[in-house]
């Protein structure tokens, strides 16, 4: 049985097997909040930004620190991508 995580998350089953997969807490709420919103699309293609493989590792490394991801400075662009993406 799922559990009830309160009116603040929208989709709790769908909370639950997104945490079960590793995202964080905040990200999943954000998708299982969105999923449960009909007026929302988040499978949909939003976004103008370029893809991370498409951005300098400077740029990366910057969006890192911006979200507050640890170890970013020992990072390899490959890791900084791979990093931001669970995030």
């Amino acid at each position: 049985m799922t559990k009830n995580h309160g009116s603040q998350i929208k989709d709790d089953e769908q909370y639950e097997a997104l945490r079960d997969k590793g995202f964080s807490k905040e990200k999943a709420a954000r998708i299982s909040n969105a999923q449960a919103n009909d007026s929302l699309h988040p499978s949909e293609k939003g976004g103008t930004s370029k893809k991370y493989e498409d951005r300098t590792k400077k740029d990366l490394y910057g969006q890192a620190k911006k979200i507050g991801i640890s170890g970013r400075s020992r990072m390899s662009k490959a890791e900084l991508i791979d990093a931001l993406r669970k995030h």
